[in-house]
């Protein structure tokens, strides 16, 4: 990446600003602004997340908004109430006080003799959710937002369920937010009254699983934050960035196809980053693109936008199955409007071991009644390989080689491909299945054969089939009862090669990326009624007629001095004495030092998905984090938390722990607070 030293306005950075709120309250904001911003007012852009500014996210910031701020706006990253500096406390996602605040925090930027009154805001994941909710919201003065890594629908595609399934990321996230809302402010920006403010968190914020898990249907608490309830309220013009290998893509198809305000869609072949920092490569100058889309939008600058395609994607090459990428090889091809008109459907038919175009032969041996059926129970082991459900490039969490999972599924595959196929948007899967219990589930992958038999995972969809109609009121399956259903794959860009076979394989388990079904269930196909439906785009002469992105760019990164190294794994063991299969991942950050704040910051996270044989009510998923803030002797404190999160075939069983300490050499590290929680509560057909 390209750090950029000399900007068109020399920036000032303010550390912290606190910003009133209605009813008394504030949240602490850092600042960067041109110099001479109140003698000419300039456009302001909000980044609003709960992940600390002072420490947190102080090396990201550093890049991004002095980059924005030296293009002519000021730039101002807030901490959410109870998070960070901010007053109050955290007590879930997405809720209207959040958005209330937002609005307050917009109102008061729009009033500042710095700003010209214009108002845009930017984020990632959670900031990239509340962007697309505050446009909903509609206040006065923003006028634009980028949406990166986020979704229109709180419940269909986040990191809680997928398909009426839920999601091992569940456990996963909700350990993230226990780490970060148990941490204190820090006393350099809000003084003495910082441990009254910890002990505030740590008393109340409470066990965000326990939350997400009495809500396992579409219900009402999914549904007010959701943008997808109704398009419309979302009045201004919105870009929508995502990456092949995260978790949050499918809403940007979505969006293009559902908002009637100007928008743009970007998708490369990122995890769950930005894309000027993304991994898998290429990463691309996207602060550029920032910059060129408030420039229009904010201050009226014709930057070409609204000359250029609505959407921009990257053709993923073929490549070898492998847990981290550098780079995916590719080219990015582009879209004026979506759905796309030179996308279109193509089928492939099932058959026994087979996949076959429409029209052509379908082979294999009918029953009586004349169909083709299939049964299938699936070992629990499928899935071990699977990857995240959202790659955060703590690598290796990509899907490995499929041969590794296929002994467990049903495999259909196409002969050699005759000629190259390219595929651009959501591939999808039309079944006639039935169960011999009322809970089911079913993991289809759509892979990529080499002529060596390798076999790279292209994308995949899982369906509880009590959703079979929708998540707002699943309903129990009938054994022996025929039902059609269709299994909605994540979207993609793939071209696949001349030679390489496609495979679907479909199983009855994808553990841990979902949770098993409550009681082993066969599933049976009935082949001859079902297809796999590939949207294919044929490329174009003009695929390589568009405006080529520049360079990673960002400001200059802030100085950091390691302490202690970090290590990234994943690592999975059977023990043949027990039959116990477990998934381990370790991110530990290891230990470092900001300089300009003086701040010691040690981050270790550590994740193990088990199970016995096949035992579906062995699943056990536990997590535990470390977090250590120090700041000379003043100040030097540690959070430890502990979640599991187990079932039986009714239940699902939460077992969780806080603990807090200053630390004191001279007191042994003394115990400042410690909570456990313990629940159970009831499964809703998942």
């Amino acid at each position: 990446m390209r750090t950029v030293t000399e900007l068109p306005h020399e920036v000032e950075a303010i550390e912290n600003v606190f910003i009133p709120l209605r009813d008394g309250q504030r949240v602490a904001a850092r600042m960067w602004a041109p110099v001479d911003a109140t003698a000419h007012p300039v456009p302001a852009v909000v980044e609003y997340i709960p992940y600390r500014k002072r420490d947190a996210t102080r090396g990201r910031d550093a890049y991004n908004h002095p980059y924005i701020a030296g293009h002519g706006y000021v730039c101002v990253r807030v901490d959410l109430r109870g998070s960070g500096d901010s007053d109050g406390v955290l007590v879930d996602e997405y809720r209207p006080q959040e958005l209330h605040d937002a609005e307050d925090v917009i109102a008061w930027l729009a009033e500042q003799p710095w700003c010209d009154g214009n108002v845009g805001m930017m984020g990632i994941s959670w900031g990239g959710f509340n962007s697309l909710q505050v446009a909903a919201v509609a206040p006065p003065a923003l006028k634009a937002v980028i949406s990166a890594s986020a979704t229109d629908d709180l419940y269909v595609d986040n990191m809680h369920y997928m398909g009426g399934c839920l999601l091992a990321d569940n456990l996963s996230e909700a350990t993230v937010m226990f780490a970060f809302n148990s941490l204190p402010p820090d006393p350099a920006v809000v003084g003495d009254r910082w441990r009254a403010m910890w002990r505030e968190r740590l008393e109340g914020s409470g066990l965000w699983l326990d939350t997400w898990l009495r809500h396992q249907r579409r219900d009402d608490y999914w549904k007010p934050a959701s943008v997808c309830e109704d398009y419309s309220r979302v009045r201004c013009p919105v870009m929508a960035v995502g990456g092949w290998a995260d978790g949050y893509t499918n809403a940007i198809f979505r969006l293009l196809e559902k908002l009637d305000v100007p928008r743009k869609g970007l998708i490369g072949p990122w995890g769950h980053r930005y894309p000027h920092l993304g991994v898998p490569g290429p990463a691309i100058g996207f602060l550029q693109e920032v910059v060129r889309w408030w420039d229009h939008w904010l201050k009226g600058v014709d930057t070409g936008l609204q000359d250029e395609p609505m959407l921009r994607a990257w053709m993923q090459d073929s490549v070898p199955p492998s847990a981290s990428y550098e780079d995916r090889p590719g080219r990015w091809v582009t879209e004026p409007s979506w759905p796309a008109p030179g996308v279109e459907d193509q089928e492939y038919r099932f058959a026994p071991h087979q996949l076959s175009p429409a029209g052509g032969q379908v082979a294999g041996e009918p029953d009586e009644a004349g169909e083709q059926r299939v049964s299938l129970l699936s070992p629990l082991s499928v899935g071990m390989f699977a990857g995240k459900w959202a790659s955060y490039s703590a690598v290796p969490d990509l899907p490995y080689d499929q041969r590794e999972e296929d002994g467990g599924a049903l495999v259909f595959e196409t002969e050699p491909l005759a000629e190259p196929v390219e595929i651009l948007g959501l591939p999808r899967v039309t079944l006639e299945v039935s169960s011999d219990r009322p809970v089911a589930q079913l993991a289809i992958r759509l892979s990529d054969v080499a002529p060596d038999g390798e076999a790279t995972r292209v994308t995949y969809g899982v369906l509880n089939l009590t959703h079979r109609e929708g998540s707002e009121n699943p309903q129990p399956l009938e054994p022996g009862r025929t039902y059609p259903v269709t299994v909605q794959l994540n979207g993609i860009a793939q071209s696949l090669p001349a030679g390489h076979r496609l495979r679907v394989s479909i199983s009855t388990s994808y553990w841990p990326l979902i949770w098993p079904a409550p009681e082993p269930a066969t599933v049976t196909i009935t082949t001859s009624s079902s297809a796999l439906h590939l949207p294919v785009r044929r490329p174009r002469p003009d695929d390589a007629d568009h405006r080529p992105f520049g360079v990673p760019e960002a400001a200059e990164e802030d100085e950091t001095t390691v302490l202690g190294t970090g290590r990234h794994s994943w690592r999975v063991t059977r023990d043949l004495a027990t039959d116990v299969s477990t998934l381990e991942i370790v991110n530990d950050q290891g230990t470092f030092r900001l300089e300009d704040t003086g701040t010691v910051i040690h981050r270790d996270t550590r994740e193990w998905y088990s199970f016995r044989w096949n035992d579906v009510t062995s699943a056990r998923g536990e997590t535990r984090t470390v977090r250590r803030l120090e700041n000379g002797d003043d100040w030097r404190v540690e959070v430890v938390t502990r979640t599991v999160l187990t079932c039986t075939a009714s239940d699902f069983l939460i077992n969780a722990q806080l603990d807090a300490y200053e630390l004191d050499e001279e007191q042994g590290h003394p115990r400042v607070y410690s909570q456990n929680w313990q629940r159970r509560i009831a499964r809703d057909l998942v």
